[in-house]
């Protein structure tokens, strides 16, 4: 098994509403990718983070192989939300990668 992990934080000039909607948009967007993209076996999007964080928001995904998660990269599914919602919003990405 794979495991994705990435740690995003919304660029400055989001008001606190907007970003409380853009992190809830992120949720449903990418949370609505199970079961559509092959290989990948569990995808949860955190958004309300200890006042301790400096990050705004968290996706911890699993897939079965690199393979899928390479797949799940370019699939059009996630890349819609990832373009639509995501990059859009966000100003730092950090990613994590790693076998379980």
């Amino acid at each position: 098994m794979v495991k994705h992990i990435i740690l995003w934080q919304l660029k400055d000039e989001l008001s606190a509403e907007e970003k409380k909607q853009v992190k809830a948009d992120i949720k449903a967007g990418l949370e609505g990718l199970a079961g559509q993209i092959p290989g990948l076996l569990d995808i949860k999007v955190q958004i309300e983070g200890l006042a301790s964080s400096n990050a705004d928001l968290m996706l911890d995904s699993s897939f079965d192989s690199e393979e899928s998660l390479k797949g799940y990269a370019v699939h059009p599914a996630h890349v819609a939300v990832a373009d639509g919602v995501v990059r859009p919003n966000t100003k730092l990405r950090v990613c994590l990668d790693y076998e379980a």
